[in-house]
């Protein structure tokens, strides 16, 4: 993974904490690494592949990603409302990240279920990004 990568991670972090609707329902839970006793419902930023999207002349990497929400509320409105706050954030925005210029993020595709527990919602939503680093200034 290059800096690239660490770099689209903090800009979706900061535009994730910075999004009031989903401040609403998660507060400050919006985790890389979820800390051993963490209060749901929680959004983390989950694991992501990077490949090259370079062309003949200019570099170029994109990045499927994914976000995961975590809820114990009795059916799946709290995990879905979260999701949708996730993808009205994300989803063809402007982030501002160090190093490289955003080409495009968009949504893909979400899948919510119950997991073994039968108590907690897991919604995963998969996002895909396109970067170019910046130019070098003369």
């Amino acid at each position: 993974m290059s800096a690239a990568s660490w770099a689209l991670q903090q800009a979706i972090y900061a535009t994730l904490v910075a999004s009031s609707d989903l401040q609403d329902l998660a507060g400050d839970r919006i985790y890389d690494a979820v800390p051993r006793g963490a209060a749901l419902p929680y959004v983390v930023i989950g694991d992501d592949r990077e490949t090259d999207w370079s062309t003949a002349t200019e570099p170029g990497s994109a990045h499927a990603l994914s976000i995961h929400i975590y809820s114990h509320a009795a059916g799946r409105k709290e995990t879905r409302l979260a999701s949708e706050a996730v993808i009205e954030a994300l989803n063809g925005a402007s982030l501002t990240i160090d190093g490289q210029t955003l080409i495009d993020i968009r949504w893909l595709e979400s899948e919510t279920l119950r997991e073994s527990d039968g108590e907690t919602v897991h919604a995963q939503l998969k996002f895909k990004a396109l970067l170019e680093p910046n130019s070098p200034s003369p």
